[in-house]
């Protein structure tokens, strides 16, 4: 929704990559559904649609959602399952095995799996030829808090557009310093092979010079364990906040960061459009506060 302009700023939000995560899904359709309540009379939101495209993509992997799988019809993780080749070793099975469907984190063949296909294609078609583009991919089931991951996955070594994710993350922290997210880079916690995300960040860097920030909310679904051990039964109770209330909660306490990204959609020259000073400046930062 939004601007018809290929080049305008774009936000995407995705869920739904692993079966058992079902409040990914949950938390993009509610953030949706409050979008689109809010567009239908709120001037501001008309105006930001005017120069800014979104984009809601709930529901990557049906096969497994139905089947309560992390993995597709096929046993396969479909963040596991690009070409793309972690530079330092990762954890044996957790960062990607090729051995059998029957263990989890299966890659899969050579090839894409069709759901693969399916988002990279409609990543090509929506935003590569954006100027800048945010997407927020929405997972659970990894610690106790909410955390905010950025690239590399395949590598602890920074990623080329770390000066924009720092500027950008600070503005966050500034304006919000009481947020309960961890933000850092993904491989701080764990690297992989064939991350999904990686691969369409490859991709876009390589077609074009925008400012590409693919994100990830991994949210911290021990600590709703932990509260309520009888989930541990449960095949969803790992990733999932069942007792209704918690799931009220979950479904609301992702709009501030939402709010935010739109709102940086609006001023991309706060962290998109740096001069080379800037650049130099906030990798220097960057690299001295998650690097070091």
């Amino acid at each position: 929704m939004g601007s018809q302009s290929p080049k305008a700023p774009t936000l995407g939000l995705f869920g739904g990559v692993h079966g058992l995560e079902r409040i990914g899904s949950q938390v993009v359709l509610s953030l949706l559904r409050s979008f689109s309540e809010m567009s239908l009379w709120d001037k501001g939101v008309q105006n930001k649609l005017s120069q800014c495209r979104l984009l809601f993509f709930p529901l990557i992997n049906p096969s497994g959602i139905f089947r309560q799988t992390r993995a597709n019809g096929r046993g396969v993780d479909l963040m596991r399952n690009s070409p793309v080749e972690a530079l330092e070793k990762p954890s044996f099975l957790v960062g990607g095995q090729s051995f059998s469907s029957k263990l989890p984190w299966y890659r899969g063949s050579s090839e894409l799996e069709v759901e693969s296909l399916a988002l990279l294609k409609f990543c090509k078609e929506q935003f590569f030829s954006s100027e800048h583009a945010l997407t927020v991919d929405f997972h659970s089931g990894f610690g106790v808090q909410d955390q905010i991951w950025f690239p590399w996955a395949k590598s602890s070594k920074p990623f080329p557009h770390l000066p924009q994710v720092y500027r950008l993350t600070s503005q966050f922290e500034l304006t919000h310093p009481h947020h309960f997210y961890r933000i850092e880079p993904q491989s701080k916690n764990y690297t992989t092979h064939g991350d999904l995300w990686d691969y369409i960040y490859g991709e876009f860097i390589q077609k074009n010079s925008s400012t590409y920030l693919p994100l990830c909310v991994e949210m911290g679904s021990w600590l709703w364990v932990r509260k309520n051990p009888i989930q541990l039964f449960s095949s969803l109770g790992p990733f999932n906040p069942l007792k209704p209330h918690r799931l009220k909660r979950i479904l609301r306490r992702h709009h501030t960061f939402f709010d935010f990204l739109l709102r940086s959609l609006e001023n991309t020259h706060t962290w998109a459009q740096l001069t080379p000073e800037e650049k130099i400046s906030a990798e220097h930062k960057a690299l001295e506060k998650w690097y070091q």
